[in-house]
């Protein structure tokens, strides 16, 4: 719709209600002026104006209804109200242009003003009628007063004049007003899509997992998002001092700016927590240089990485097996045979079983990596936890030594799950002998104590693998699960490491924690029977 047929439109903006205040306030400084010249000495030439007591009355008249209008209307409801006051001061002033004598008094010139101003607040047509209000107000009041006043017919071509430029100026302030409302809408959609795209970035900031810090020149945390505060642990950073909250990060800050060119070492801001790769940028600010801090979680990269090294290791494991073995169990048989012989004396004696000793160790490191490069698929079953662990005690009891006591408790009627039986098998024989064996370094009998329960939080059933042991050193906790490592000088150090990969194949989980009393904790927490696919 253009400008000449849209409709009225019904209120003004705030923009527009200001012009309109200055409207006002204008009009009432034209008509003091008025009532200034006819209270001064001024007043002796107004007998040479047409008529002087209407000039004198319309001039009072004139401030007087403005002063009323200004504190009456000081907010126009409609642009109805604002085409009134307009075409009331057009014709206010027309009578003016009229008592003081036509084009010569100067009047004419404030009825193209009044008419300008209008057009800004006014759009289209009804802009165009106040113009128009005022051209025939000019040209019909110098036509009346060439009747009474012959001198008066000269100023048919400057009232001519000032009616074309009311409608000049009527169409020039319009069509500025039209292009500055449309300067003005496109700024504001701008400023709404600036504003938009700046909370979708905060939103984005927000959900990313990578974690954020911006730090200022002392190293205080200017902002932090939620992925920067769940990898370093914290509720807050705001306005902290790094220093304070994580002094690994401030360490690798330091070592970056010495030498932008290295790398920084991964840290782990707290005990169980992720191991992160920090990354700096600077970021110029006005005349203030932060650093942007990039936190990744590098733990599942470093945990992929190592399978592929184990599935590297299992393949090529797997490729030498036949050559490793059959030397291997020579040697092993030899050392059998060497050992049976009467003549071998008693220190030779050792030395052989020594030999088998290792023989069989290095065995055990085949079949382990074996198993992670031949791993078969897991087929999980619908497993009733209480029957089944009561015959996995039972059968295991049967082949225990006589020094070793396995515990077996159970709270609840029924607690299912679906896991591979074969899988969970291998990984409580693991648990159980582990427990075992450090339970008899400490004790003089190895005891473990095996509790099944439902986790009250999670509802999921929760077995847990107990013993009486040193437990696992603090400092070790985190390396536990990892591949080749070992705290027993006979130990492969892939037991645990399977255990975990076979619970997570099959969507359990496998943690550890210590003991009050001392000892280990090896907790699995299976999956609900019917998240299980």
């Amino acid at each position: 719709m253009n400008a000449d047929t849209r409709p009225l439109p019904t209120g003004l903006s705030a923009q527009g209600r200001r012009i309109f205040r200055l409207y006002s306030l204008y009009r009432l400084l034209i008509g003091l002026v008025l009532v200034l010249l006819i209270s001064s000495e001024m007043d002796d030439r107004l007998l040479d104006l047409a008529r002087p007591d209407l000039f004198r009355n319309a001039s009072w008249f004139y401030l007087i209804l403005n002063a009323l209008i200004a504190a009456l209307v000081p907010r126009p409801r409609s642009m109805v109200q604002v085409f009134s006051l307009a075409v009331v001061d057009v014709l206010l002033l027309s009578c003016l242009f009229f008592a003081a004598g036509g084009t010569p008094s100067g009047i004419a010139n404030l009825i193209v003003v009044s008419v300008a101003i209008s057009n800004i607040l006014l759009r289209g047509r009804i802009g165009l009628l106040v113009a128009a209000v005022a051209a025939i107000g000019l040209i019909y009041l110098t036509f009346y007063l060439s009747i009474s006043q012959p001198a008066a017919a000269s100023q048919f071509v400057q009232a001519g004049g000032f009616g074309a430029l009311c409608f000049a100026a009527a169409l020039f302030i319009q069509g500025l007003s039209r292009r500055l409302q449309i300067s003005e809408t496109l700024a504001e959609q701008r400023a709404e899509d600036v504003a938009n795209l700046e909370a979708l970035n905060a939103q984005i900031l927000e959900r990313m997992r990578t974690g954020i810090l911006v730090l200022d020149p002392r190293n205080q945390v200017l902002l932090a998002n939620n992925g920067a505060l769940a990898l370093l642990g914290k509720d807050n950073l705001s306005g902290q001092a790094l220093s304070s909250q994580c002094p690994e990060l401030l360490e690798s800050l330091r070592q970056w700016l010495a030498n932008p060119t290295l790398r920084p070492q991964s840290l782990q801001a707290f005990a169980d927590g992720p191991t992160l790769q920090p990354s700096f940028v600077h970021l110029q600010r006005g005349g203030q240089q932060n650093t942007l801090v990039f936190l990744e979680d590098i733990s599942q990269i470093a945990q992929q990485a190592q399978q592929l090294k184990l599935a590297s290791l299992g393949r090529l494991t797997a490729g030498i097996a036949h050559e490793i073995r059959n030397p291997l169990g020579a040697i092993s048989h030899a050392a059998q045979l060497l050992q049976e012989s009467d003549e071998l004396q008693s220190p030779d004696r050792r030395l052989a079983q020594i030999i088998q000793d290792h023989s069989r160790r290095m065995n055990l490191v085949i079949e382990n990596v074996l198993q992670l490069s031949r791993r078969r698929q897991s087929e999980p079953q619908l497993l009733d936890l209480k029957y089944w662990l009561t015959r996995f005690a039972s059968e295991f009891r049967t082949s225990a030594s006589p020094n070793q006591t396995l515990h077996l408790s159970t709270l609840g009627s029924t607690l299912q799950t679906r896991m591979d039986p074969h899988q969970l098998t291998q990984v409580l024989t693991n648990l159980v002998q582990n427990g075992l064996r450090y339970s008899s370094k400490k004790n003089t009998e190895g005891q473990v104590w095996l509790k099944l329960f439902r986790d009250p939080e999670s509802d999921l059933p929760v077995l847990e693998v107990e013993d009486d042991g040193e437990g696992v050193p603090p400092e070790q906790v985190h390396n536990i699960f990892e591949p080749f490592f070992t705290t027993d000088s006979k130990g492969t150090g892939l037991g645990l490491y399977i255990s975990r990969e076979l619970c997570e194949s099959n969507q359990a989980r496998l943690d550890y924690k210590p003991r009050e009393h001392g000892g280990s904790c090896f907790r699995i927490t299976f999956a609900h029977p019917r998240k299980l696919s």
